[in-house]
């Protein structure tokens, strides 16, 4: 995958809590925490499970998730 963003922080999935409309996805990315609020349709698009492998991913205020 190649992106323009030159912010792109690689981590661990460590939790995907899914609510009405949003899906809020954490990222461990060695120690610290990045959460991002994405929609249902993209977590499931992605098949996001805690322990994948992906990275936050992060162009002006907002955040991303990428997923190879």
């Amino acid at each position: 995958m190649k992106l323009s963003a030159r912010n792109i922080l690689e981590g661990t999935v460590s939790a995907v809590e899914t609510g009405t409309v949003t899906t809020h996805v954490k990222i461990d990315i060695g120690g610290a925490t990045v959460t991002a609020s994405i929609t249902n349709e993209a977590a499931t698009d992605l098949d996001l499970k805690v322990g994948d492998k992906a990275s936050a991913i992060i162009k002006s205020s907002d955040v991303l998730v990428g997923k190879d």
